[in-house]
């Protein structure tokens, strides 16, 4: 873990304590060694500090939209926090192919299976490319889900409400090459019908 992503992740820690009330539940369900895909609803801009305390203290790796990187002062601080660049404007196998690298490299990798924030607070349908990613790596896949962060920071809102935020996490799904074999045809609706079990756990997932 770099210096920089230890403070940041302090920083967002007292913050989350504080302002949010930070729960995380089934942190026991989190692999202890080699490399996993974390999957999770995609709520807010405060999601991906919260999945890193959630999955501390082993650091994870992020995709963000290519252009953050232009912002001034943090654009410069994104890459330290293992953030890896994805651009929205175009269909862009490379962010995917640094994430399949990372995962058989041993590292911890976040997913939205969404793709983007949600407009209204609901989960939206799962787009193909965690599915993807599964399918070239079979590593295990955590389903999460977060309670409280669009309330607390909606799409379309700069403001931020002290809200509580709660993380909750499923059991790890594991995915073999008979699971490639599923609903046999273009390889697109192969890695559709796994992005789809995936939401499909995350959905499962109930605070109470």
């Amino acid at each position: 873990m770099s210096p920089t992503y230890w403070f940041f992740l302090r920083f967002a820690e007292f913050v989350a304590r504080v302002c949010f009330s930070l729960k995380v539940i089934g942190r026991e369900h989190l692999p202890t060694s080699g490399g996993y895909l974390l999957a999770m609803n995609h709520q807010s801009y405060l999601d991906p500090p919260v999945v890193a305390l959630a999955a501390d203290p082993r650091p994870i790796y992020f995709l963000a939209r290519k252009t953050l990187l232009d912002w001034p002062i943090l654009g410069k601080i994104f890459p330290k926090l293992n953030v890896v660049p994805v651009d929205q404007e175009r269909p862009d196998m490379s962010a995917l192919k640094n994430v399949i690298r990372l995962l058989r490299a041993g590292q911890t990798t976040i997913v939205f299976p969404e793709g983007a924030r949600t407009l209204d607070g609901e989960l939206q349908p799962a787009q193909p490319g965690i599915g993807l990613i599964i399918a070239k790596t079979l590593v295990p896949v955590v389903p999460m889900r977060v309670f409280g962060a669009y309330e607390a920071m909606p799409r379309g809102s700069s403001r931020v409400r002290m809200h509580p935020i709660t993380v909750k996490i499923g059991e790890p799904l594991q995915f073999t090459a008979d699971d490639l074999q599923k609903g046999a045809g273009e390889l697109r609706d192969v890695y559709q019908g796994l992005s789809e079990r995936v939401m499909s756990a995350i959905a499962a997932i109930r605070l109470t």
